[in-house]
């Protein structure tokens, strides 16, 4: 099957997917703040691997190339489990919240965290279009090099930057501040992979050890 249809239906099931997380536990269709929610979440993935496709297909099966079977370091393999199960808790929190009215989130605020989802996805987008290599997975490839320019002049693994923009953006997405809560158990999985990548990249990739002297934040700006 061709790389873009591949990636359309994968979109598909995966909105299929955000859609039963978020309105059977809100249970209700009656959920303005989780039909805005999915269908920025649908434009901001769909849209960008349809250009992947044409542009760059490789990059977009490296990004496909994803979840717990496809890593090849076994912690890897449960970090990524934690971080599908910290998301998908945290969108279940909030559509729970929205059920039982235990926050009053103004719509001005879930609008701010709309415009977070957007970006955070967006940054990820931005940093596959500035590294070729990047992919769902810890791993080096042959002739895989440091890409040090763009957003990776600026901080080592900008794509989890843009993941915990996103992740601080969801609950207030879906209107609520109680999702809020699994933000920090969410950051240290990300800490975590970081960690386990960075040993993974110092071994194998040629002159990354050099980089991380150069650039020496990881995650977020003047912090770690």
């Amino acid at each position: 099957m061709n790389i873009g249809l591949k990636a359309l239906a994968s979109g598909l099931v995966g909105l299929a997917l955000f859609g039963l997380v978020v309105f059977y536990p809100a249970g209700t269709l009656n959920y303005w703040q989780g039909w805005v929610f999915v269908a920025i979440f649908t434009v901001a993935t769909i849209a960008p691997s349809a250009y992947l496709a044409r542009t760059n297909p490789a990059a977009l099966q490296r990004r496909m190339h994803a979840g717990p079977k496809a890593e090849t370091r076994t912690v890897q393999r449960f970090i990524i489990v934690g971080a599908f199960a910290a998301l998908f808790a945290m969108m279940v929190l909030s559509a729970l919240d929205h059920r039982f009215g235990w926050s009053s989130v103004p719509a001005a605020v879930t609008a701010l965290g709309d415009v977070m989802v957007a970006v955070g996805l967006s940054i990820g987008m931005l940093t596959i279009l500035q590294n070729n290599y990047a992919a769902a997975t810890v791993t080096v490839e042959a002739g895989q090099h440091v890409v040090s320019t763009g957003l990776y002049g600026h901080l080592r693994h900008p794509m989890y930057f843009g993941n915990m923009i996103l992740m601080l953006g969801i609950p207030l997405a879906l209107g609520s501040y109680w999702g809020l809560v699994l933000f920090v158990p969410s950051l240290l999985v990300l800490v975590f992979r970081i960690r386990d990548e960075e040993r993974a990249l110092v071994e194998g990739l040629n002159g990354y050890r050099d980089y991380t002297q150069r650039v020496r934040y990881r995650l977020v700006p003047h912090v770690w």
